[in-house]
């Protein structure tokens, strides 16, 4: 199964301030969070970037700063509560009724969750507020996919421990070149170019 660009969405979970730090290869990690955020926006995907705690540990880093204008704000570690109302918005009433239908050419409203249901996930720290915001996620059903070069920790191990537990709980574990070339498929793509430039 390989990502697709038009059922995707993406979530960055807790780059902040005052975390990153502290983080493992927090510039590698925040780099690739950056390279994901650029990546979305060329293959407009929806994008949201979550704060835990904002008043202690601050805002999110500079780097993702742009791309962080009404980040969603949050005590609980996983932010799966906040995100799932934006996940899957209301599905649409279906057009017409009866009256200006015949009954044949009425659809119901496709459900929301089916329009992007791939949630492509990074964030610190891996083990508490992104592995719990992954869990969560998986539990309502969505496909979770962690880019793990665009996750990070204190220690590997715990990084780690948190990749082992979510590749058993279902989720894919990829990178975030691998979510670039899955998103776009072939070398005739119009973002080709622009994508190698991010890549590279």
């Amino acid at each position: 199964m390989l990502l697709e660009a038009q059922e995707s969405q993406l979530v960055l979970v807790d780059y902040q301030q005052h975390l990153m730090p502290a983080v493992h290869e927090a510039g590698a990690v925040i780099a690739n969070a950056a390279r994901l955020a650029k990546l979305a926006r060329l293959f407009e995907i929806p994008l949201w970037v979550t704060e835990e705690n904002a008043d202690g540990l601050g805002p999110t880093v500079d780097e993702l700063r742009p791309f962080a204008a009404k980040p969603i704000r949050k005590m609980q570690f996983s932010a799966a509560e906040f995100l799932l109302e934006r996940l899957r918005p209301p599905a649409r009433p279906p057009q017409g009724n009866a009256r200006s239908l015949p009954k044949h050419l009425q659809r119901p409203a496709q459900p929301a969750e089916a329009q992007r249901p791939s949630i492509v996930l990074a964030g610190c720290e891996a083990h508490v507020c992104l592995m719990q915001t992954a869990l969560d996620l998986l539990e309502e059903e969505l496909e979770v996919w962690i880019v793990t070069d665009a996750c990070g920790s204190r220690t590997e191990r715990n990084r780690d421990a948190a990749f082992d537990r979510l590749a058993g709980a279902g989720a894919e574990l990829v990178t975030t070149e691998m979510v670039a070339f899955e998103w776009l498929r072939t070398a005739e793509h119009p973002q080709f170019r622009d994508v190698l430039t991010l890549i590279k």
